[in-house]
């Protein structure tokens, strides 16, 4: 897949930011559930919930209408526009914030106690009006970054805000403090999070005189944003740990530890190598639609099959090695996580695959389209918790949840097929799944170790080496892949085994699509 200079530099900063938020943010995790346990961690999870819940409802429509529309004016060569856009887009913020913190004060007043057992209500609708204040306009200006395509300043965010949110929940541990204080270190994170995203991209924002939109710009902002806030919202309740609050309700709140623990390991993990270019994806392909359809529906499918190249090694893996994975991070009382984080591992990483496919459909002014699909997807999904969890408890909502992920990821995939009018690769990713699962294969021996350290070590080693060979054998990089790894090669002291590799590699590659 060819990179231009800055579509490097662009993944560079975004790999910077995911990876710091990524380690730094579960190792954060990690220390919480071990040190409040499966049944409070559950509870605790269910408060996060909520407010993700929040954040999300308050900027349905306007952090993708940020991203998409800066991204498109500063192509389009219109940038004096971008800075009325953002006033527009922060008023329909605002206005949506008074009716996501109503509904936060009738839940607190109404079910508080049913949600969160022993939590005085009032502090709990003040942690939840506190956090979601100040967390939907962090996400918005991290929103604002991605559409600049400024990728150092949303990767300097997680540089200093994350490993500062890690420093507080190490004191809260040390001192061997309850929930409470580990809900008011999530506060005070959230105001670190606000504070240094806004002086990071405030600086960014083009100036201007202009203070008005055009009409025909506007009016294609508010109907992005009709579809966008419906599928936003649902697609996210939808597709985040929405069991955590139906296991709280029809199981037990260590059910819902157990499968936070599970859910949240495995979305981290679908964000390490597929996610680095699934974040790239929406204002690299609303690029791309500029400058006509054909383009874009090629990236459609280049794209797919990168993702597809690194999503697949990490279920493989994920089936082999779950239980150590588990008991190395988070001891042997969550153990009964390790079945559920396999199975979340692929779910994930399913939704990974799929986002070309929505970028290019939310690009392509698809809204409508995406936002029934959504909606169909979620009623499922939904209707799926309530039943499969009432009856089977942490098995229903794990089955629950995964038969959600396939449906959604093979509707998006399918309707970005019918618009480009190009098809995925299938023979070459049937090629990358068949190198993944035989690389499984090749290091499933060696799951059976007496301790998780030694098992990942020597595990992940045969598997990673399996998998890069199997890679090469099968096929799955095509001939400028290879190429551009001569070139790469070829700056660094040559290894004559790895000129012959990359050789016979080439001989085996499949075309450029």
């Amino acid at each position: 897949m060819n990179a231009s200079p800055s579509a490097l530099r662009n993944t560079l900063f975004s790999s910077a930011g995911i990876y710091t938020e990524y380690v730094l943010g579960m190792l954060t995790s990690i220390m919480i559930a071990r040190h409040l346990g499966p049944d409070s961690f559950g509870l605790y999870s269910l408060v996060i919930w909520l407010v993700s819940v929040g954040m999300t409802m308050t900027n349905a429509g306007s952090s993708s209408a940020a991203i998409k529309f800066v991204a498109e004016l500063r192509g389009g060569g219109q940038e004096t526009l971008i800075r009325p856009l953002l006033a527009y887009l922060r008023r329909t913020q605002r206005t949506c914030l008074l009716l996501v913190l109503l509904a936060a004060g009738l839940l607190s007043a109404l079910a508080g106690g049913k949600l969160v057992p022993g939590f005085n209500r009032l502090l709990l609708f003040g942690l939840l009006a506190l956090t979601i204040s100040l967390r939907a306009p962090y996400m918005f200006n991290i929103s604002l970054g991605k559409g600049l395509e400024n990728f150092r300043a949303t990767a300097t965010v997680a540089l200093i805000a994350t490993p500062l949110n890690l420093a507080m929940v190490a004191v809260a541990w040390w001192l061997d403090a309850p929930m409470g204080v580990f809900l008011a270190v999530y506060a005070i994170s959230s105001m670190v999070f606000y504070g240094v995203s806004h002086y990071q991209t405030a600086r960014l924002v083009p100036a201007s005189s202009v203070t008005c939109l055009p009409p025909e710009l506007k009016q294609r902002i508010v109907r992005h944003m009709r579809y966008v806030a419906v599928t936003v919202t649902v697609s996210f309740v939808a597709a985040s740990d929405v069991e955590v609050l139906f296991l709280n309700l029809f199981a037990s709140p260590a059910a819902a530890g157990q499968f936070k623990v599970a859910f949240q390991l495995a979305t981290g993990a679908a964000l390490l190598l597929p996610g680095v270019v699934g974040a790239l994806m929406l204002p690299m392909m609303a690029s791309a639609l500029s400058r006509g359809m054909s383009l874009a529906g090629r990236r459609f499918v280049g794209a797919t099959t990168y993702l597809t190249l690194l999503a697949a090694p990490l279920v493989a893996f994920g089936f082999v090695f779950a239980p150590a994975v588990i008991g190395l991070l988070y001891g042997a009382s969550y153990a009964a996580a390790a079945p559920v984080f396999a199975i979340c591992l692929f779910g994930g990483s399913l939704g990974t695959v799929s986002q070309a496919a929505s970028s290019l459909l939310i690009s392509a002014d698809r809204q409508r389209s995406i936002m029934l699909l959504v909606i169909a997807n979620a009623a499922v999904k939904f209707l799926l918790d309530v039943v499969l969890t009432l009856h089977f408890g942490l098995a229903g909502a794990v089955a629950a949840c995964t038969i959600a992920n396939v449906l959604t990821a093979v509707a998006v995939i399918a309707l970005a097929m019918r618009v480009s009018r190009l098809q995925p690769d299938w023979p070459r990713l049937a090629r990358i799944v068949a190198a993944a699962s035989l690389a499984a294969a090749a290091a499933w021996p060696l799951r059976g170790l007496s301790t998780p350290l030694p098992t990942l070590v020597l595990g992940g080693a045969t598997f990673a080496l399996a998998y890069v060979l199997l890679t090469f054998a099968l096929g799955c990089w095509s001939r400028g892949d290879i190429e551009h790894m001569q070139r790469l090669h070829q700056r660094v002291p040559a290894f004559p085994a790895l000129v012959a590799l990359l050789a016979w590699a080439g001989k085996r590659a499949g075309k450029d699509a």
